[in-house]
C-alpha cells in the first residue's frame, strides 16, 4: 500500500505555512542576512554612472564577455586584468512590490513541499515511524530548499558565508517541514 499524495495535502499547506513564517522571522528578527550585502563606498557615484548607462532590467556582466573563446583577445584579458570584475543585478525603479514577492516565496515553499511530498509517497507507507519520515523529508526538504544555491558561489562570486546561510535557512525550513509531515503521515489501514 502506498500514500497518495492527496492524502498529504495537509502537511504540504501546513508545511508552507510554517517554512514560510519560519523564513520571515528568519529575515525580520534573526536579519543574519543583512551582513550579506555591503555598500559601495561612492554609492551616489555608481548609481549615477548606472542610471547614465540606461541598463534593462537583468543582470549584467563587466567586462561583458558572451563566448569563451573572446578570452583569447589580450584587449579582452586586459579589462579583466584592470577591473573591476563584477556582475550588476537592475532591478524595476521604484520600492519593491512586497506583496509580490511575498507571493512568490510563499509559492517557492509551496511547490518545495509538493516536491517533498511527491518523493514521500515514492519512498514511505502508510504508518511508517515519526523518525523514519521526519530524517527522509528532512534530507529532501534541505536538498529542495538549498542544494542549488552552492552554484551561485562557484559561479557568480557569491560569498560561501552567504551560501552557509542559505544552507542553514534550508536545513531549518527542511526540519520544520519534517516535523510538520512526521506529524501528520497517514496512519497504515
Amino acid at each position: 500500500m502506498t500514500v497518495n499524495i492527496l492524502q498529504l495535502w495537509l502537511p504540504i499547506v501546513l508545511g508552507t505555512l510554517f517554512a514560510w513564517i519560519t523564513s520571515a522571522l528568519l529575515h525580520m528578527l534573526v536579519k543574519h542576512h543583512n551582513s550579506d550585502y555591503q555598500r559601495l563606498t561612492n554609492e551616489d557615484e555608481v548609481m549615477d554612472a548606472v542610471r547614465n548607462g540606461s541598463p534593462s532590467v537583468g543582470i549584467h556582466t563587466y567586462p561583458y564577455c558572451i563566448d569563451m573563446n573572446e578570452m583569447k583577445d589580450e584587449a579582452v584579458q586586459e579589462r579583466f586584468k584592470k577591473g573591476p570584475v563584477g556582475l550588476l543585478t537592475v532591478l524595476p525603479n521604484g520600492m519593491p512590490n512586497m506583496g509580490k514577492l511575498v507571493s512568490q516565496q510563499i509559492g517557492y515553499f509551496l511547490v518545495g513541499c509538493f516536491l517533498i511530498a511527491y518523493c514521500t509517497t515514492l519512498a514511505l507507507e502508510p504508518g511508517a515511524p515519526y523518525m523514519t519520515v521526519f530524517r527522509f523529508v528532512a534530507s529532501v526538504g534541505f536538498l529542495a530548499f538549498g542544494w542549488g544555491v552552492i552554484p551561485f558561489s562557484i559561479w557568480f562570486g557569491h560569498m560561501w558565508t552567504m551560501t552557509a546561510k542559505y544552507l542553514l535557512d534550508a536545513l531549518i525550513y527542511g526540519l520544520i517541514v519534517a516535523g510538520t509531515f512526521a506529524w501528520l503521515w497517514p496512519a497504515a489501514v
